[in-house]
C-alpha cells in the first residue's frame, strides 16, 4: 500500500495526524522523514494529541531529550526524534524494545535507525511543496486501507 497526499496548510497535516491516530494500535511504529520543517513534529503532535483526546496537550518536540511518552487511553505512545543520535544502537538506551513491545512508535528520523528499523512499519515521508507538504505513505498488509 503506497499513495501520495497533498497537505495545503498545516491543519491539513493535522488532519492527516488525527487520522492516522485513530488507527494506530500497540506495536505499530510510524515512521517520519523529511527535512528540517517539512512537518515530522507537526504530524506527531496531531497524533499524540488526536490519541490522547486533547486538543491542546503539550507536545515538546523530543530533539532534545530524544523521546518522550504519553500515556493515552489507546495505549502509550513514544515520540522518538533520532536526529542527534550518532548510531543506531543508541536507541536501545532509549526504551526502544519497550516502546516496541507495547506501545506506539512515532520516529522522526527514523532513517538514523538504519538495519534497527523493522520492515513492518508505516513510513511517512514529508516534503515541502510549494506553500504546503506532500505525504509520501507506504505501509505493509497492517496499514491497507488506511
Amino acid at each position: 500500500m503506497s499513495y501520495s497526499l497533498s497537505l495545503s496548510d498545516e491543519a491539513a497535516t493535522e488532519r492527516l495526524g488525527a487520522s492516522l491516530a485513530g488507527r494506530l494500535r500497540p506495536g505499530d511504529l510510524v515512521a517520519l522523514q523529511g527535512g528540517l520543517g517539512a512537518g515530522k513534529t507537526t504530524l506527531a503532535r496531531a497524533v499524540l494529541r488526536a490519541a490522547s483526546g486533547d486538543p491542546a496537550l503539550v507536545v515538546p518536540s523530543p530533539t532534545f531529550t530524544l523521546v518522550e511518552v504519553y500515556d493515552t487511553p489507546r495505549g502509550s505512545y513514544w515520540h522518538f526524534d533520532l536526529y542527534r543520535l550518532e548510531s543506531a544502537e543508541q536507541v536501545l538506551e532509549l526504551g526502544w524494545e519497550e516502546a516496541r513491545a507495547d506501545g506506539v512508535a512515532l520516529v522522526e528520523w527514523a532513517e538514523r535507525l538504519g538495519p534497527l528499523l523493522p520492515p513492518d512499519r508505516l513510513a511517512v515521508s514529508l516534503t515541502i511543496e510549494g506553500a504546503g507538504r506532500r505525504a509520501d505513505i507506504d505501509g505493509g498488509a497492517r496499514f491497507a486501507g488506511l
